[in-house]
């Protein structure tokens, strides 16, 4: 069916629909209260530059019917998460921001971190930060003489926290309620008043310098940056406990940047923002709709605030009827035209502005240019992902995925793999395979780097194809002297491979040498989770033996069943089929 007859039977209801190029690349995922009226309207007059190009690239076309444009919402957020299509915006930014919360219905009440809500009606929460709410929390207990730990009350008898005077020993000594609620009160103002927090942690970082005690004092000079990171200073006084979350959004023509900030009772507590590479155009409109969706995509956040933005947008209705769901009552969406709230909003476009400015002068924007230009990428790469594999005699064999993005390493995006496969091609598979299969929750990056030539390469290329999802792919193989691999820093020719083209740059070029940096930080990242691995294994060898099971036959073992894991649920007769029954039934007496 061509594109023209499936437009013409489109149905008049509530659905998703997706454009495809002629290799059958998928381009765009729209949603649509009525399919037919909204594709009909890509093919008039007045249509914007991106989708006039969207538009002449699309050949065929898909769609989903749905029950409402609700369902369409959230169903065309689950494909653009899992597919990255070409020209829809994907937003990474869906983790949770944690908060603070103390449950006052305790006896001797204490500080925790959470990031959902807890089931008590006597809950007081604070929050979200963005960063630094673990530091924030350590602080408190440096400060306060609070209960300092959960099971501490239950021993009924003093701790070493009360030895040094950071806890009033509730457990054991008589204190009064009244005397409690004086630090707990203390904490609290402390929590709401981020300068306060920071003064007297300088205070204690003083005092531990003058009694020469310096890695403690390093430790306070570490948290007192951290906390202070997220920090927008504001002249604004609302005199008041209102809340609001601020979320505003600024472009320059590469690239564009979301910035949120968060009022709580009248006071900025914590700001964050998200670069986003802009490749082909720029929809604010569905920007704005993306930012609020993935940022309340969980459940109903623990305190629900007014959300202020710098302008309305196109579906601001369908948003808002899907934040009063997940909110559980009426959301409210604000763009203030005068007075302080409007003035939060300037405040936050200035922070915008001054991002972009910095940003503009990165010195890691100029060289993902230029590999978007020399590889013929389809955007520049924000995010990157790349992978090793690592073993010894088919041992421990294990994978691994680190994530460069916006121009630093994001190691708490890293992810390891104990692989099963005995060969580098079938680990490779393994590796990528397994992390393919996560795209649904964990979203697609702009660019895969792979350790390895051109047959890893068309593997990697095959795998996503055959998935559904296209991104640009990149393999650096090692240079190779007298048949081994050359990895001497600033002299290594290493080459970069396309589905296209072999590179040879010189070993002084920027292009390269980035590459080589997240090439080698793969392979870091692999040997240290091998050597780990490796030593586990070690250690469950030697007791192994013990019981009269040979260096050899293990290694025979792991060969077969993969991991110590796997040889500790087979029976023994599966045992039996590699090594003698008397071994099998050592090895499963041994496991018993």
């Amino acid at each position: 069916m061509t594109l023209k007859e499936t437009v013409n039977q489109l149905p008049s209801c509530a659905g998703v629909y997706q454009y495809y190029d002629k290799n059958g690349r998928l381009l765009y995922v729209g949603k649509a209260k009525n399919l037919k009226n909204r594709v009909k309207s890509y093919f008039g007059s007045n249509l914007s530059l991106r989708i006039q190009k969207m538009i002449s690239q699309t050949i065929s076309m898909d769609y989903i019917v749905v029950n409402s444009e609700h369902d369409a919402l959230i169903l065309e957020n689950s494909l653009i998460k899992q597919l990255n299509p070409k020209y829809n915006i994907l937003l990474r930014d869906d983790k949770t921001y944690p908060y603070i919360y103390v449950d006052n219905a305790d006896e001797f009440p204490r500080f925790e971190i959470t990031r959902k809500i807890i089931k008590s009606k006597d809950i007081s929460y604070y929050g979200p930060y963005s960063v630094g709410a673990r530091d924030i929390l350590d602080s408190i207990y440096e400060i306060c003489k609070l209960v300092q730990k959960k099971g501490s009350l239950k021993s009924k008898k003093l701790c070493l926290y009360h030895q040094i005077d950071k806890c009033l020993g509730p457990c054991e000594l008589p204190v009064t309620q009244s005397r409690y609620k004086e630090e707990l009160n203390l904490a609290t103002s402390l929590i709401q008043n981020k300068s306060s927090l920071i003064k007297k942690l300088q205070e204690k970082m003083e005092f531990y310098a003058q009694e020469l005690r310096f890695e403690e004092a390093g430790e306070l000079r570490d948290r007192i940056e951290k906390i202070s990171r997220s920090e927008i200073k504001s002249e604004i006084d609302f005199a008041s406990n209102e809340n609001y979350d601020i979320f505003v959004i600024q472009n320059s023509d590469t690239r564009a940047v979301v910035v949120r900030i968060f009022m709580r009772e009248g006071k900025i507590i914590s700001s964050s923002h998200d670069f986003i590479q802009l490749n082909d155009g720029f929809d604010e409109d569905e920007l704005y709709s993306r930012v609020l969706l993935e940022f309340y995509s969980g459940e109903k956040p623990p305190i629900v605030a007014p959300i202020l933005l710098a302008k309305e947008f196109q579906n601001i209705q369908i948003i808002k009827e899907h934040l009063s769901k997940v909110f559980e009552r009426k959301a409210s969406l604000i763009t203030p035209l005068k007075g302080k709230k409007k003035q939060l909003i300037e405040l936050a476009l200035l922070n915008a502005n001054e991002l972009l400015r910095r940003d503009k002068n990165s010195s890691d924007r100029k060289i993902l240019q230029e590999l978007k230009e020399l590889f013929n990428l389809q955007k520049i790469p924000s995010r990157v992902e790349v992978f090793d594999n690592s073993h010894m005699s088919g041992v421990a064999t294990v994978g691994a995925m680190i994530v460069y993005d916006n121009d630093k390493f994001d190691k708490k995006s890293y992810r390891t793999y104990h692989l099963e496969a005995k060969d580098e091609y079938a680990q490779m598979r393994e590796t990528l395979t397994r992390r393919v299969e996560s795209f649904s929750k964990n979203s697609p990056p702009d660019l895969w780097i792979i350790d390895g030539g051109a047959t890893l390469l068309k593997l990697a290329s095959e795998i996503l194809e055959s998935n559904g999802v296209y991104l640009d792919v990149v393999a650096i193989s090692k240079e190779k002297i007298d048949a081994k691999a050359h990895r001497a820093k600033g002299k290594a020719n290493d080459m970069l491979h396309t589905t296209d083209e072999i590179f040879r740059l010189k070993n002084s070029d920027k292009r390269l040498q980035w590459a080589q940096n997240l090439r080698d930080e793969a392979h870091r990242c692999a040997i240290a989770f091998h050597k780990k691995t490796k030593l586990k294994l070690d250690k469950e060898s030697k007791l192994l033996s013990l019981k009269g099971i040979s260096e050899a036959k293990i290694i025979k073992l792991l060969k077969h069943f993969g991991t110590f894991e796997e040889l500790k649920k087979v029976t023994i007769e599966e045992i039996s089929t590699v090594l003698s029954l008397n071994d099998a039934k050592i090895i499963k007496k041994y496991y018993n």
